[in-house]
């Protein structure tokens, strides 16, 4: 398979994840969290960066499609690490503790907490949650991205 089909694929593939979480947020009504919408931001690059590249192919671009998927990749990996409670997350999207708190910090705390929170799974399939599923398939796109960039000539 050419770069040039395997470009294309790789953007296809990050369209179907941008299909798919906005699918599960209006349809299956699973809202995101910040850290999730976080991670759709590099998926929109990969888009761009394949239509784009029908107008100019240049290496270089091949190169911000590798670096947009390791950073998908990343920060999938931070937000599955927030969901099993290995660190915290975002001030703005996990629970804290409450020992210690006085009644009025602890209502405080309650009526600033967010809506979705990072820390939660909301869905998974074979013990995958999204952002677990987010971590392989942007990989594998970074992979299919680098393999690319060092299959390209130098231009």
């Amino acid at each position: 398979m050419t770069s040039k089909y395997l470009i294309i694929l790789a953007g296809c593939t990050s369209f179907a994840v941008l299909v798919g979480a906005y699918s599960f947020e209006y349809i299956g009504e699973f809202y995101p969290c910040k850290l999730c919408y976080w991670q759709r931001y590099p998926h929109f690059l990969n888009v761009f960066i394949v239509a784009f590249n029908f107008l100019v192919q240049m290496r270089s671009l091949i190169f911000v499609g590798a670096v947009s998927m390791i950073i998908s990749t990343i920060l999938a990996i931070y937000h599955v690490g927030v969901e099993q409670k290995y660190w915290l997350g975002p001030n703005s999207c996990t629970n804290f503790p409450i020992d210690g708190l006085t009644t009025d910090q602890l209502l405080d705390q309650i009526m600033s907490a967010p809506i979705v929170r990072c820390d939660e799974i909301v869905w998974e399939f074979v013990g995958i949650s999204m952002a677990g599923w987010n971590v392989l398939i942007s990989f594998c796109l970074f992979i299919i991205w680098i393999f690319c960039y060092l299959k390209t000539s130098f231009k």
